[in-house]
């Protein structure tokens, strides 16, 4: 027992000091977290840990993909795409602080019984995860998207969420953001997107690389006209703080 003692009394001193760093290193983590995400606030996101993922897989794959991005102002973005991707991914978005607990658990139970599993994600989930972190599945990134999450609705508005989040999505092969995606498809602006154009977009989300807005499958339109259904149900004074601030 005394040696043991003897052990643990030389030890305690180093425990000391790897605490002391923990802590530091917390502390510089998540202020670090908040000043960064706080810029983002008002500058606009060029690049993401995804972009920089993507065009990695695709060299190791030896193919050569170049990067179609650019920043558009939500003004400038079609209020049909802004309306299209709520009723897509996240129809109480305007409602919630972050977080569906009711879409969260309803895609848990449902992934119980799927081999391809389907999420419960926000469009601030989303956009934390897009801006901030990388797309693996595992629980040590979801816990980085929750905490994200919470900062964003903390420190910016939905506006602003919905803003970046529509100039960060994927939309095909190295294509992110509205603008990028309606030149490449459309060769039109994003704030001149149809109804229809921008209901195609917002039914691709789930998978961009794989699905063409102008070569729908018969998926891709089942997941429209269930958007469609949704901005009927949702209405139109529901997204009518989309348009103000």
């Amino acid at each position: 027992m005394g040696l043991i003692r003897n052990k643990y009394a030389q030890l305690r001193p180093k425990f000391k000091i790897l605490r002391k760093l923990l802590l530091i290193s917390a502390a510089l983590s998540f202020l670090t977290s908040v000043l960064l995400v706080t810029i983002l606030k008002w500058f606009p996101v060029y690049i993401t840990p995804l972009i920089l993922i993507r065009t990695g897989e695709y060299a190791l794959d030896g193919k050569w993909v170049s990067i179609k991005k650019d920043w558009t102002p939500i003004e400038e973005i079609s209020p049909h795409l802004q309306k299209a991707v709520i009723a897509s991914e996240d129809p109480k978005f305007l409602d919630h602080s972050g977080f569906d607990f009711v879409a969260i658990s309803k895609a848990i139970e449902a992934n119980k019984k799927r081999q391809i599993k389907i999420g419960g994600s926000t469009i601030t989930q989303q956009t934390a995860k897009n801006v901030f972190l990388y797309p693996t599945r595992s629980y040590f990134r979801k816990g980085l998207e929750a905490y994200f999450t919470i900062l964003i609705e903390l420190i910016w508005d939905k506006r602003r969420i919905l803003e970046v989040y529509l100039n960060v999505i994927e939309l095909g092969p190295g294509i992110y953001g509205a603008e990028a995606a309606a030149e490449h498809f459309y060769h039109k602006k994003a704030k001149d997107l149809s109804i229809g154009e921008a209901q195609l977009f917002a039914a691709i989300l789930p998978n961009p690389r794989k699905w063409n807005p102008k070569a729908p499958t018969n998926f891709v339109l089942r997941r429209r006209n269930f958007i469609r259904r949704n901005l009927n149900l949702l209405g139109g004074a529901y997204f009518k703080t989309l348009n103000e601030g």
